[in-house]
């Protein structure tokens, strides 16, 4: 094979990567991530279940395959590639959705809640992460930023096709039809995808020694990262999934009106995964991540004053900048700091600890709204938690990569 055609032939494999990963992290995070959220209120009319049981699900899930499967998936990827993951996780997430679509009593709501757990951990954004930094170097952090266009995509997208495939079908149907649409979308790109370049080391020499695991978790950055990931994370999944219930039950938005803001947060995220992306590849990762985590703290105060005009606009804006660039910068400051060999095990323990974090800050959220009758409590919760995980951030090390 000529040197011309084989470049040919890595540039459209590369381009499979990046369209593979968008489609994935569309369908595993954009739609059943945040398209979940969209059916709570449904969910509280139909079975009368309490707000801090309808967000207890992703923690259920989430508390019991994180702490199991984070560390073991992120092993199997470094050992086996992320390809076999993604392909069970994307199965895993349609399945989830399907059977709540189904179900009629609440321990079937939690069985399905550990397939979207499972999904999540296993097709989700850890296996995309690896999939990109193995193929990608000096460029990483846009293509990052476009797979994770998938996100923002798939999220704005699907409050209006839950919201249409509702008044269409009924929420069963539609969450069903979430579900299938789910597989068909992703499954057929991640069967093909090449794991690896054939012949070609996308890595610099740094990158190719192996940092050995245990060294890692002696790092202070390690646990710095691991808690200002935690507490960022906790506080936007806690906004976001009580974003709807805020909106149409407190606020008394219609439907329409309640996902055009969930719309306009996620389209938000778009541009800031182009924005953020393109200022990891030229800017110190730090700077940019502490950017990112200084905008979802300021962003939520917002939600106090919603009842003047043009507020909620400016909260969901500040909020989906903050939300498209929050999840993908952590993966581009792990391998800044530890390097690509080790990033399967090093994403799967944080992605773990995020994932705990995704569990508990809704439910909180939502529990402290559910005793007082007002979400004054749980917004300042969520406020807490996104500056303290500023800080953490703060006080990462510079240098490019630790030794």
């Amino acid at each position: 094979m000529s040197p011309q055609t084989q470049t040919q032939k890595i540039k459209r494999q590369k381009f499979q990567v990046g369209a593979t990963a968008f489609l994935s992290l569309f369908s595993i995070v954009g739609i059943m991530f945040y398209g979940l959220p969209f059916f709570y209120d449904f969910w509280i009319t139909e079975f009368g279940w309490t707000r801090a049981t309808v967000t207890s699900g992703t923690a259920f899930g989430k508390i019991i395959v994180g702490p199991l499967f984070g560390f073991i998936a992120g092993w199997l990827i470094d050992r086996f590639g992320p390809r076999r993951l993604m392909l069970s996780g994307i199965v895993m997430g349609g399945i989830a959705l399907i059977g709540l679509s189904q179900m009629t009593v609440l321990w079937q709501f939690y069985l399905f809640y550990l397939f979207n757990a499972l999904g999540y951990m296993f097709g989700g954004p850890l296996p995309n992460q690896v999939l990109i930094s193995r193929w990608f170097d000096k460029s990483r952090g846009r293509v990052m930023g476009f797979a994770y266009l998938g996100i923002g995509i798939g999220g704005m997208l699907v409050p209006q096709i839950a919201k249409w495939l509702n008044m269409q079908f009924g929420w069963r149907e539609g969450l069903m039809l979430l579900g299938i649409l789910m597989i068909v979308m992703a499954f057929p790109m991640a069967w093909f995808v090449k794991e690896n370049p054939e012949g070609v080391s996308t890595l610099s020499p740094n990158e190719e020694t192996k940092i050995p695991f245990r060294t890692i978790l002696q790092k202070r950055a390690f646990y710095l990262l691991l808690i200002g990931s935690m507490c960022s994370i906790g506080a936007v999944a806690g906004t976001g999934q009580n974003l709807k219930l805020f909106l149409s039950i407190d606020l008394k938005y219609s439907q329409q009106e309640a996902a055009n803001v969930l719309s306009i947060v996620l389209g938000a995220s778009i541009i800031g995964r182009l924005i953020m992306g393109w200022f990891a590849d030229r800017v110190q990762k730090k700077y940019v991540m502490l950017l990112i985590y200084a905008l979802v703290a300021a962003s939520i105060p917002l939600l106090y004053a919603v009842e003047t005009n043009g507020i909620i606009y400016l909260f969901a804006f500040i909020f989906g900048i903050a939300l498209g660039g929050d999840y993908m910068i952590i993966p581009l400051m792990a391998a800044e700091l530890f390097g690509i060999k080790v990033m399967g095990r090093v994403m799967g323990l944080v992605i773990a600890a995020d994932g705990l974090a995704e569990a508990f800050a809704p439910m909180l959220a939502a529990w402290l709204r559910d005793r007082s009758g007002s979400y004054v409590n749980g917004f300042a919760a969520l406020i807490l938690l996104a500056v303290i995980g500023t800080i953490a951030v703060a006080l990462l090390p510079v240098k490019k990569r630790l030794s």
